[in-house]
């Protein structure tokens, strides 16, 4: 190898650890400057509200949801019986109804034309009914008193014609032939038949409908009437009245919306919700709480029950009046709403009432946070 090859290769070799030794050496101070940043302690976030305090030397905390108030039970969830599309809906949220106000109304075309259908085969059942119980017709029966007094008639002139010819036979036997004299005998026994029929025919007549015919129709024609009934009263289904006096908390559909017995596919819940929630009265509501197993020993005995509700994200205090424990201890997953949620804490309801504050909005669904004062 020649000198200035030589040279020129040692020359590229210092070059490149000079680069190396200068890239290491900018690594290290990028990871000191680094460590430094992410070796900073960062400052908790305050919180969005401060938690309320307990205002009893012992008191046990729960969770609780705000509710309408009701004798039994939560607020009322209100499931269409039958499915259909909503083609009107007539109250808002937030309205007064009373017990019976129409709430919405379930396109009823085809049971509407049913029972149209049923009621027509109902009045042509009570009709015949009607027919069977009018007769006999007096057309009929003079119809059926004529042929008697034909048959009669009838019987007078074929009689007299035989004893013209038994008599002329009697002087004569030759004057009248042995057939004709029998021809005569075998007339009147048909025409005494033709008016024992005829007179057998009128008391038929005369007596009217049969007593079985009568029956079984007015056995088909009840039968009809009570699926006409039936069917008229699943037709009033397709209007939701309102079950009771209240106010309307919640419309979960709107006109187009298709609904059945589970009620309608919640948009955002993605689940089965009512189509309609209503409460009590708005000026009374109550709270329940949901108190762990472990402390439910420490509560006071009812009814002395003394509780405190705070608003969250507020100071303020709303005392309690004890209404009832629902004695059945339950999972905890009412407040979550997942039906899924598989939990073992299980907790007891308590359910507490309070007049609604008139300078403060508690609505029902809301959280709430509850001390109980110990025994």
């Amino acid at each position: 190898m020649s000198t200035s090859l030589l040279k020129r290769r040692r020359h590229e070799i210092g070059n490149s650890n000079c680069h190396n030794r200068a890239q290491n050496l900018w690594d290290k101070v990028l990871g000191l400057i680094s460590a430094y940043f992410y070796g900073i302690e960062q400052k908790p976030l305050p919180p969005v509200f401060s938690p309320a305090s307990n205002p009893y030397a012992k008191g046990i905390y729960a969770n609780g949801i705000v509710e309408s108030y009701q004798t039994n039970g939560e607020n009322i969830n209100i499931f269409p019986e039958v499915a259909g599309v909503v083609k009107e809906i007539y109250v808002a949220e937030g309205q007064s109804v009373a017990r019976g106000t129409p709430l919405l109304w379930i396109d009823d075309s085809v049971q509407r034309a049913t029972v149209a259908q049923q009621q027509a085969q109902t009045e042509a059942a009570l009709a015949t009914l009607e027919e069977l119980r009018a007769q006999p017709r007096k057309e009929n029966l003079e119809v059926a008193k004529a042929q008697v007094d034909y048959a009669k008639a009838n019987l007078v002139n074929l009689q007299s014609q035989l004893d013209k010819v038994a008599k002329s036979y009697q002087l004569n036997p030759n004057s009248v032939s042995k057939e004709t004299l029998d021809n005569a005998v075998n007339a009147v026994k048909v025409a005494r038949a033709n008016l024992e029929v005829a007179q057998k025919q009128y008391e038929l007549t005369k007596a009217g409908a049969w007593s079985y015919d009568i029956r079984n129709q007015e056995h088909q024609y009840r039968a009809l009437v009570k699926a006409n009934e039936s069917s008229q009263a699943l037709l009033d289904k397709y209007i939701i009245k309102a079950p009771a006096d209240g106010i309307v908390l919640a419309i979960r559909i709107a006109v187009g919306s298709y609904v059945f017995s589970q009620g309608t596919y919640g948009t955002y819940t993605e689940g089965f919700d009512p189509v309609v929630v209503m409460g009590g009265s708005p000026n009374r509501l109550q709270v329940r709480c949901y108190i762990d197993e472990i402390l439910v020993p420490r509560m006071t005995r009812e009814p002395e029950i003394t509780a405190k509700m705070f608003i969250r994200g507020t100071t303020i205090g709303v005392p309690l009046k004890f209404l009832r424990v629902q004695p059945y201890v339950t999972p905890k997953i009412q407040l979550s709403n997942e039906r899924t949620e598989r939990v073992d804490v299980r907790v007891l309801p308590v359910i507490f009432t309070f007049d609604n504050p008139r300078d403060m909005n508690i609505y029902p669904g809301q959280l709430v946070d509850v001390y109980l004062e110990e025994k």
